[in-house]
């Protein structure tokens, strides 16, 4: 059981006071009759809630998939920079989302938010073996031997060995790459240290999928939205229906 001001505060409706004046003036209904008591107790998950002539939809958790666009920081907060809940609709930031893992400052790309600690921690976790699939562009010619050394596991410049990953070149010019890399850590910067520690340089990444999930394309760089229910269970399954590796 939860208070009435609570919940509607949670969802967007207002602060507690302004819920209280709703409250007063006869707006709120709970269970088609009209609320007395912007501190009383309700079940959110089972009740029927109506602010005016609205429906409140409750929901506990919030799931969302966004492509993250270059400069802004995968927190929940900066004091200088802005950051990923600073591109969010009052209406799903009232949630207190939370970035599942991160994305570097410059690095674009999938990137999940949500408010459900059990699954971003079976989700960030490398015992859970998650794929996490970049698109990078790299100075340099990349290998076999590259491919086989990363699948060996890439031990970083801090003596750190990385779990094995996969390589595929999707091209090469004269001088670079074009490459999927799949990882199941996040460590810092890690896709560019992995290819530091083989001489190359990464110019350009985006990552494109996060466990079953691939980077709906509709969305442009600082656009979001919510996961469909299937999605939400194919993320708690682990199942990897849709990926492309």
């Amino acid at each position: 059981m939860e208070r009435l001001d609570k919940v509607l505060s949670n969802l967007g409706y207002g602060s507690r006071k302004e819920i209280k004046a709703m409250v007063k003036n006869k707006m709120i209904k709970v269970d088609g009759e009209i609320a007395r008591d912007s501190g009383m107790s309700i079940d959110p998950e089972k009740c029927i809630l109506y602010v005016g002539e609205e429906e409140v939809k409750y929901k506990r958790y919030i799931y969302l998939m966004m492509n993250k666009p270059s400069g802004v920081i995968s927190a929940t907060y900066d004091p200088r920079d802005k950051t990923v809940i600073d591109l969010l609709k009052i209406e799903h930031a009232v949630f207190n989302p939370f970035p599942v893992g991160r994305l570097d400052k410059d690095t674009v790309g999938l990137l999940l938010l949500t408010n459900d600690g059990e699954l971003n921690h079976k989700l960030i976790s490398p015992k859970w073996h998650v794929d996490k699939v970049y698109y990078a562009e790299i100075d340099g010619v990349v290998t076999e031997e590259d491919i086989k050394y990363f699948y060996k596991g890439v031990t970083l410049d801090d003596g750190y060995k990385c779990l094995p990953g996969k390589l595929k070149i999707l091209k090469t010019y004269e001088q670079t790459s074009k490459v999927l890399v799949t990882i199941q850590e996040g460590k810092f910067h890690q896709v560019k240290r992995m290819f530091q520690s083989v001489n190359k340089t990464v110019t350009f990444l985006r990552r494109i999928s996060f466990g079953p999930l691939n980077l709906d394309e509709s969305l442009k760089e600082g656009e979001y939205r919510e996961l469909t229910d299937r999605e939400v269970d194919m993320l708690k399954s682990g199942k990897n229906e849709i990926n492309i590796m």
